[in-house]
């Protein structure tokens, strides 16, 4: 069997025949001739299938292509009956979190908020839901959930569990393997890489709920664009490699960042010093990621002139791209509202060199 590595880059492609193009072209048509296996594009086409195809195989499950990592989102709670309990991070990325708030406002589900990395309160929580949102590492703040054992407090309730997997990626953890029912992915990000397609995409093991899941994007219709999942599955070609750089950087980075004097605080579970080091080691099998964060020494003000002191990195929003991003996530009311600290900086670490990256994130530092 071959490793994912060797999926990633394999998996996907057109029939091995000759005179067949080596990658499946990008399908520039809203509808199909009758009597074949597809009528219309909202029954997805042969390059978002290939995308699906080839992520489906780096994890071990079927995976739908859609038009946003919200996209999945809106079409997994959609599935849920009016009145469901549905348990979230309480500090979850604010779309699902405000998405979540919606939906509790219009009486359609019961959200209970939790500190998804005390084990024991969220699993108080799960008695009686419907659904488990989980996420790790959380977005900002870098905490870690213990995925397995949260997973398995969940199907002793009777409820489902999805795992938003963003910031972790394929490569670094597979939480499918932990027992989760649908893992999420914001493909704009890692999966995709480059900065320049909107995407989202889950994946899942078990096959009724794989069946109810393409049906529902089928009749609601939020598919990515061919040129969406061609660009997505030219960005899953090169994640390990990407990841591998970026990582390495980003563990680098920490270290540095920790002993810098204007920084207060790192967030980073690659760090022995991490609160969630152990915990991560156990899930994280692939790496620690390319995503930390840093409380800057100051308030938002102080956090806000580092931000703008950078040079060589990019303040941006997003993340996941090949170029490194750094904001302050406080910045905006939904992550105010979810209680992000004002001060804390999030870096996307990209795949420059790292001692060019580390010159620019010190004399920024250094401004204050």
């Amino acid at each position: 069997m071959l490793r994912p590595e060797s999926l990633a880059v394999s998996a996907g492609r057109p029939p091995h025949q000759p005179g067949q193009p080596v990658n499946t072209p990008i399908s520039m048509t809203s509808t199909f001739r009758h009597d074949g296996d597809v009528a219309y594009v909202r029954d997805g086409d042969d390059t978002i299938h290939a995308f699906e195809e080839a992520l489906g195989a780096v994890e071990r499950g079927q995976a739908l292509g859609f038009s946003s990592g919200m996209a999945v989102v809106a079409t997994i709670l959609e599935g849920l009956p009016n009145g469901a309990v549905v348990v979230a991070p309480s500090n979850a990325y604010f779309g699902v979190a405000e998405m979540l708030r919606q939906k509790a406002a219009l009486g359609r589900l019961t959200v209970r908020f939790c500190d998804v990395a005390d084990t024991d309160e969220t699993v108080e929580a799960s008695s009686g839901a419907d659904l488990v949102w989980l996420e790790s590492p959380l977005n900002p703040t870098m905490a870690i959930c213990d995925i397995e054992a949260l997973t398995a407090a969940a199907h002793r309730a009777g409820a489902k569990v999805v795992c938003d997997n963003t910031f972790a990626t394929s490569v670094c953890q597979q939480p499918l393997n932990l027992g989760v029912d649908v893992v999420m992915h914001s493909v704009t990000k890692f999966i995709a890489g480059h900065s320049d397609t909107l995407m989202g995409a889950l994946v899942t093991r078990n096959d009724e709920l794989f069946e109810e899941l393409s049906a529902r994007r089928g009749l609601y219709g939020p598919l990515p664009s061919s040129m969406s999942s061609f660009l997505a599955l030219r960005g899953l070609r090169t994640l390990y490699l990407r990841m591998e750089r970026a990582q390495a950087s980003a563990g680098a980075l920490a270290e540095r960042l920790a002993l810098h004097r204007n920084v207060q605080r790192v967030r980073y579970p690659g760090l022995v010093t991490d609160p969630g080091h152990a915990r991560a080691a156990r899930q994280m099998t692939g790496g620690f990621g390319a995503m930390l964060a840093f409380d800057v020494v100051g308030d938002h003000v102080a956090a806000e002139r580092v931000s703008a002191s950078v040079e060589l990195i990019t303040g941006a929003t997003s993340l996941g791209g090949v170029e490194t991003l750094m904001e302050r996530r406080a910045r905006y009311v939904g992550e105010q509202k979810v209680g992000t600290p004002p001060n804390l900086l999030r870096l996307s670490v990209g795949i420059e060199h790292v001692d060019d990256l580390w010159a620019d994130l010190d004399q920024a530092l250094n401004s204050i």
